[in-house]
């Protein structure tokens, strides 16, 4: 197989940034990204980004939010009474805060206000609301 079409497993190294220009994540300094596309492990226009390149090219790709993790949505910010944070807790904001649900899973949220007797998290993806470049080498499909 010499081009990707979408459903094979791929190698590959990247660098994400914002839209200016400061890098949020690379591989480069560790080993490539192995995926499997096709099962929805990656933002969709990472995924559509991908298809069609041959093993050695390189390319950049810009992904609007749309494709990437959407919108900031209003919802996922909740207002939290400081007497349900544990007593070790002092909330900055931007801190980082994991939740459990009843079902035993983990929802993470950062610290996005700090008022006197509460505190406002947020549940967006912390990329929610940008554009994404991402810079690819293709290194090998499987």
């Amino acid at each position: 197989m010499n081009q990707v079409t979408g459903n094979e497993t791929v190698k590959l190294h990247y660098t994400g940034k914002l839209g200016d220009g400061q890098i949020f994540d690379s591989s480069l300094e560790r080993e490539p990204l192995e995926v499997k596309l096709g099962e929805g492990r990656l933002i969709p226009g990472f995924e559509k980004g991908l298809v069609d390149m041959k093993v050695s090219e390189k390319k950049t790709i810009t992904i609007p939010k749309e494709e990437a993790y959407g919108e900031v949505q209003k919802e996922l910010f909740q207002k939290v009474p400081n007497e349900n944070l544990p007593p070790e807790i002092k909330p900055e904001v931007g801190m980082g805060l994991v939740s459990k649900n009843p079902d035993g899973s983990e929802r993470q949220m950062r610290v996005a206000d700090v008022k006197e007797d509460f505190i406002i998290v947020d549940a967006n993806h912390p990329l929610a609301g940008q554009d994404l470049t991402f810079e690819l080498e293709l290194l090998e499909i499987k």
